[in-house]
């Protein structure tokens, strides 16, 4: 065995349980990426990239011959998503990081995006439950289906600027722990756990950062003279 095979079938034993160590490594690329996007930084991108790539052959159980022979169509399509999703990201942000000193700032999104993204979560869910399905996913598939949009909805909104895309990775992570726990993904389902303090801990910061960019512009503004 050479030792790229060694690296893509290295596994952790813990009692009875095996994780791949790809799973592992996937998920902390994952983490090092949400870090680089709470800071703003356009390196979370590419590291996020890695990530997916690594975390598409996990999720794919039973078509890589992994231990755990479950597939999740759901998370292994997002990754694919997220690897589109995150070059538009990618490519966005250092085009931003050339006319200001940040890579975004962040901003809310109007009503109608609210609304077109809450439209676009409940209606992608039940679109692509009966998909899932029918390519054999696992149950409950709605939980799979539910992940994947969120997922991209977040990823976009990250890409946006826009402060709410942390709440939709809340929303992801409270389906998305007891999925991966019942479909024995234990390693994601526990970085799953730390993803919703963190999430929350973003939300807050990017407020913050909003609230100071924002007074900061009204500082600068030309004051209009009284007549």
């Amino acid at each position: 065995m050479n030792p790229i095979e060694w690296l893509f079938d290295a596994q952790l034993v813990i009692g009875d349980q095996v994780i791949l160590w790809r799973e592992i490594v996937g998920n902390l690329f994952g983490l090092a990426s949400a870090l680089g996007g709470l800071r703003r930084k356009v390196w979370a991108w590419p590291v996020g990239i890695v990530g997916n790539a690594l975390l598409f052959t996990v999720f794919l159980g039973a078509v890589f011959d992994t231990p755990n022979p479950v597939n999740l169509l759901g998370q292994a399509g997002r990754q694919l998503m997220f690897i589109a999703v995150s070059i538009y990201g990618w490519v966005r942000w250092s085009q931003h990081r050339h006319v200001s000193e940040t890579a975004v700032e962040p901003r809310w999104a109007s009503t109608k995006e609210r609304v077109l993204l809450a439209v676009a979560l409940v209606g992608g869910t039940l679109v692509l439950t009966p998909i899932f399905r029918a390519l054999g996913s696992f149950e409950p598939v709605w939980a799979d289906a539910w992940i994947f949009m969120g997922s991209l909805l977040a990823t976009w909104g990250m890409a946006k600027g826009w402060t709410e895309f942390w709440l939709i990775w809340v929303a992801v992570d409270v389906v998305g722990v007891p999925l991966l726990i019942s479909a024995g993904y234990y390693a994601s389902a526990l970085l799953y756990v730390f993803y919703g303090a963190f999430t929350i801990f973003g939300f807050i910061t990017w407020m913050r950062v909003q609230r100071i960019t924002t007074a900061r512009e009204l500082a600068r503004a030309p004051s209009t003279p009284l007549h």
